[in-house]
């Protein structure tokens, strides 16, 4: 089995690195040191090119094959070495993958046990999704929020077409859960959206048709994000962003990481552990549950149920919290 190193890279990604093909000259063992590299970070991933900024100057690069098939991706810092000065034609090359602070992970399904990196260093994520056209749907937002704690990101919900439907019941759902929630409609000021992107790096996930791009548009003027139209008899969005995107704020407020819609969230890759974790107030709680308590609705003598009981938790909070717990635990058996 392959053990994970820092920066995605696993020792599967280097067991031939040293080791001459056949009929190739014989290579070194020792391995080249690109500590005095020039730094970059990753922007997006196109057909096996990577575009990186440097110093404000944006680049195409290729990646040193020791760093594996899916060792580099968006938003991460890397070392480049090669033709930094970003002229067309020119090719730098992607040598390392410098310490990630986070990875956003996702499997394709609940039974599949490959987890895909999507982002990495961000530090917020940024759940859109539409109160109609598409319609919201509860479980994805719960899955994409798992998802969130596991990663150690600072979750925000941003509701979209608010002048479609009412935003209440949605935020009365999540309130209790006491993340910062934000509704929008086409036009409307930003202000509230700014202010919680500013000096962050937020990554934003969604269903296709939610809006995500139009929304990026707004924050960012001449970014020009494909965007599209909801399928009426399905109800779901068609992809128009087909690859993950990190893009700077106007006046250095911060990044954002525009990602393609997303119809499943897998969790296979996630603990109950890290839900729970994610909230200090409830895993503190919980040191007085049984061994292998799951806290979902009906555990038995759930340290969560005694507390609501005597007065120490609020009922609305346990309630979100086990809606979302249930997420994970509704995965299939194996998954």
């Amino acid at each position: 089995m392959s053990r994970r190193l820092r920066g995605g890279v696993t020792d599967d990604d280097h067991e031939g690195f040293g080791r001459p093909g056949r009929g190739s000259r014989p290579r070194t063992k020792d391995r080249p040191d690109y500590s005095d590299a020039a730094e970059a970070i990753v922007v997006t991933i196109d057909r096996g090119r990577y575009r990186c900024l440097h110093e404000g100057v944006p680049l195409t690069a290729t990646k040193a094959r020791a760093l594996g098939r899916k060792g580099v991706i968006v938003g991460d810092r890397v070392r480049v070495v090669g033709d930094l000065s970003g002229d067309e034609g020119t090719l730098a090359r992607v040598v390392e993958v410098l310490p990630r602070t986070t990875v956003l992970r996702r499997t394709a399904d609940d039974t599949d046990p490959f987890e895909r990196p999507i982002v990495a260093n961000a530090d917020q994520l940024v759940i859109v999704t539409a109160l109609a056209d598409p319609p919201p749907r509860m479980g994805m937002i719960d899955r994409i929020l798992v998802a969130a704690y596991d990663a150690g990101l600072d979750p925000v919900l941003c509701l979209t077409k608010e002048d479609l439907a009412p935003a209440d019941e949605l935020i009365a759902a999540y309130a209790p859960l006491e993340i910062p929630i934000v509704a929008v409609q086409p036009g409307a000021d930003l202000e509230a959206v700014r202010g919680l992107l500013r000096g962050r790096t937020s990554v934003l996930v969604g269903h296709s048709g939610v809006g995500k791009s139009t929304l990026v548009n707004a924050l960012i003027p001449g970014v020009d994000r494909a965007t599209g139209e909801v399928n009426e008899v399905t109800g779901r969005g068609r992809h128009t962003s087909t690859s993950a995107v990190a893009l700077e704020l106007p006046d250095d407020a911060g990044w954002v990481i525009d990602t393609p819609g997303v119809r499943s969230f897998g969790l296979s890759h996630v603990t109950p552990a890290s839900i729970v974790a994610a909230f200090p107030d409830l895993e503190a709680l919980t040191a007085d549950c049984p061994r292998g308590c799951t806290h979902a609705t009906g555990a038995p003598e759930c340290a969560l149920d005694v507390a609501v009981a005597d007065g120490r938790l609020a009922p609305e909070r346990l309630e979100s919290f086990r809606r979302m717990e249930g997420a994970w635990l509704d995965r299939p058996s194996g998954g």
